[in-house]
């Protein structure tokens, strides 16, 4: 049976949202068709502000609506210290934790020759310049989902680090191998930071 087009549009927008697939998209559809309209527009105005008052931080990657983010403006933040993640929602998961003070920096990916995703289509080289910068970093902590591409690149940036003479160091175990971040609780993430080894 051919669904009218609005709601085969709407069911091939819900597909694209990871881990949806067909028949989760039709229930979806569905759904929206049955939600009173005021909730629709609001879902819709919601889905809309997201694309258009949210943008990268200019200094570490993190979405925020203002620049510099709340995080890097604020002066209590430890200063000395950079957690570099791959994605905002991974420093999401470790603000939720409250057990770290530092600051961050968003990667927006790992490296993936296979997918051609090299140094430059990643945030590596703004974080380069802000060490430059900023005599006041001691230590970078590599906070990479324990992928092969999370490895390589936390190696890549080890490397490019070192020579200047700032402690580079990765979580310690308490995250699985092939893991993701934002899906450990805030025990695993504590004992992960607590027990972080030099690289």
């Amino acid at each position: 049976m051919q669904y009218p087009l609005p709601i085969a549009r709407l069911i091939e927008s819900y597909m694209k949202l990871p881990g949806i697939g067909e028949k989760t998209a039709t229930r979806l559809a569905f759904y929206t068709l049955d939600m009173p309209q005021e909730d629709v527009s609001d879902f819709s105005k919601s889905l809309m502000q997201v694309k258009s008052d949210l943008h990268a931080c200019s200094i570490c990657g993190n979405i925020t609506e203002s620049d510099p983010c709340e995080i890097c403006r604020n002066p209590e933040r430890d200063q000395s210290t950079i957690m570099v993640v791959e994605q905002p929602k991974d420093v999401m998961a470790f603000e939720e934790m409250g057990e770290y003070n530092g600051l961050y920096h968003v990667l927006g990916g790992v490296l993936s020759p296979m997918d051609g995703v090299g140094p430059e289509e990643i945030n590596i080289k703004s974080l380069i310049t802000r060490l430059q910068k900023n005599d006041d970093v001691k230590e970078i902590i590599l906070a990479l989902n324990s992928t092969p591409e999370g490895e390589s690149t936390a190696m890549y940036i080890s490397k490019l680090i070192k020579p200047a003479g700032i402690k580079v160091s990765r979580l310690a175990a308490g995250l699985a191998v092939g893991s993701d971040i934002e899906y450990a609780n805030a025990i695993t993430l504590k004992r992960a930071v607590q027990g972080r080894t030099t690289l």
